[in-house]
């Protein structure tokens, strides 16, 4: 039974969702926990004594918690709930409020850091504005294990998460980076790896070098290096299968690469929509893709014609 100073420290929050004991010092804090990418054997002592001794676990599959506190020989005695894309909105005022009963929170993903293209960043963002202590139980990482195993620069790199899932809008935020001069990092679901993969050669060209990176540290573990073309046609003719990094390697210096005559228009036509007059849109689409202003303008006017 308890005594009655361990009796204060229980507190109910969040209308009964949680039932957590305070910190010693009453304060709350949220712990984001690295957690293997495949292979448990990676996962560090200190991820081991925060999920034990967690009084809340966010997690962002239940089953696959309870799957790794097996397989790392522990028990989490804390509250678990589920903390994903589809109810972190909901969810992260319930754990603020335990943050607020002085709970340790701690937040792990399927596989990786919380935060980087999983959930984790809404709470991070609401711990902080109400001022609770944040720190990390640091682990693997897809995005620099890709990228250190790719063989491309990694002495400055860009992450860009997941690429839109339609072709249109996909090719469209690719343009924007045909210039990147840093290595570019990507996650991507197995269904759309080839469409994305061929849209990345069309839009940097099918010579720029890349690597796709596929189930980081499991058993099948695989990473291919070659230029997109052969990437893109390696894919689309062998599905692939499992969690997907790309890295791919920044622009060479120089203008990027010239887009088809319906995109150059399409370009002009979005700089007009945005307000510049015609001439002043041929002119910025010449000098993006080092073209004559004359070669842009004819092809303008003879779709006009």
């Amino acid at each position: 039974m308890l005594g009655s100073s361990a009796r204060r420290r229980r507190v109910r929050v969040c209308d009964g969702l949680f039932g957590v004991a305070a910190n010693e010092n009453g304060t709350g804090r949220v712990v984001l926990a690295g957690a293997p990418l495949g292979n448990v054997g990676d996962a560090s002592a200190r991820l081991r004594e925060v999920l034990a001794s967690a009084d809340v676990v966010a997690a962002e599959d239940t089953r696959r918690l309870a799957r790794l506190a097996r397989d790392l020989g522990i028990t989490v005695t804390g509250r678990v709930v589920s903390y994903f894309e589809g109810n972190d909105e909901r969810r992260t005022p319930e754990l603020v409020a335990a943050l607020e009963g002085g709970a340790t929170v701690v937040v792990v993903t399927d596989g990786g850091m919380p935060s980087v293209s999983d959930p984790g960043y809404r709470l991070v963002k609401a711990a902080v504005e109400a001022g609770f202590p944040v720190t990390a139980a640091p682990g693997p990482s897809a995005v620099t294990t890709a990228l250190a195993l790719s063989g491309l620069p990694s002495d400055r790199f860009v992450f860009e998460g997941f690429l839109p899932r339609t072709g249109s809008h996909r090719r469209g935020r690719l343009r924007e980076l045909t210039a990147e001069p840093r290595t570019l990092v990507f996650f991507e679901a197995p269904h759309r790896i080839a469409g994305s993969l061929a849209d990345l050669a069309a839009a940097f060209g099918a010579d720029r070098p890349a690597a796709v990176c596929r189930e980081l540290t499991k058993t099948y573990e695989e990473v291919r290096r070659g230029p997109l073309g052969e990437l893109a046609a390696w894919a689309a003719a062998d599905p692939l299968r499992g969690e997907i990094t790309v890295v791919v390697a920044g622009a060479p210096a120089g203008p990027p690469p010239r887009p088809d005559d319906e995109e150059l228009r399409a370009e002009v036509a979005g700089r007009e929509a945005s307000g510049a007059t015609r001439r002043d849109a041929i002119q910025a689409v010449a000098d993006e893709f080092g073209l004559k202003k004359r070669e842009v303008y004819e092809l303008v006017h003879s779709r006009a014609q």
